[in-house]
């Protein structure tokens, strides 16, 4: 399944990110940093505007697209994290909300580490255990679909970058209950883009709404159940 640009630019994707970039500078010098997962390039342009050079990479060639169509003057290429290899090395390693959709985060790890020069920085945030928990129940309820993405806790992650020569200096898990824009179709809107293999009939549609509306929906608008894992690692 492709993914729909115009569905992934949605507020509640891009603006919790947006504020989290200060000066990009290392040591009086311009950093060099890869986005991964850069989707249509909004936080790569905000990385750019902070002073960074910035390459964006994503997996999807329709993401590409579009990101390169939204910021022309910005490097952006189609590449999987797991199997991203390159000759420059960077200053910094960012990715915000995608990990959870590399189900070989062992091989995304080396690559992260490969691209990663001494001493440079892997930031990270991305669904952690127990992310989505009341959707995924719903779903396992409702048609015996079990968990699509890898969300694992600090335990689990953690290891994994030390493995592969990434010093976690950081590494926590948090709630982040989450206001869709869109009102009362929110819930569907969200499984349209992101339930990729899931049903898109209406009955079932309904049924997730009437399951999820005693525990997602309030004050006219619905509510994502986002548990995510934030990390901060050093290359060795």
């Amino acid at each position: 399944m492709s993914w729909d640009p115009a569905l992934y630019e949605w507020p509640f994707v891009c603006l919790e990110a947006r504020r989290r970039h200060g000066r990009c500078s290392i040591r009086g010098r311009v950093s060099v940093i890869l986005d991964v997962g850069c989707g249509t390039g909004q936080l790569t342009a905000r990385i750019a505007e902070a002073g960074a050079v910035v390459h964006g990479i994503d997996a999807s060639a329709e993401m590409i697209a579009q990101a390169r169509s939204n910021y022309p003057a910005l490097s952006f290429e189609q590449a999987d994290i797991a199997r991203f290899r390159t000759g420059p090395l960077f200053d910094a390693v960012f990715s915000n909300a995608v990990l959870h959709w590399v189900l070989d985060a062992e091989a995304a790890a080396q690559s992260i580490a490969l691209a990663l020069a001494p001493g440079g920085r892997f930031i990270a945030e991305f669904g952690g255990k127990g992310n989505v928990g009341a959707l995924l129940g719903a779903l396992q309820e409702l048609t015996g679909i079990g968990n699509p993405w890898y969300f694992p806790s600090v335990g689990e992650y953690a290891p994994i970058l030390e493995r592969n020569g990434l010093e976690v200096s950081q590494a926590f898990l948090f709630d982040r209950l989450t206001r869709t824009e869109q009102g009362p179709s929110g819930l569907r809107d969200w499984i349209r883009m992101f339930g990729r293999e899931w049903p898109r009939e209406e009955a079932f549609l309904s049924a997730m709404e009437e399951k999820l509306r005693p525990r997602l929906y309030r004050d006219g608008a619905w509510h994502i159940d986002y548990r995510r894992i934030r990390v901060v690692a050093v290359k060795l």
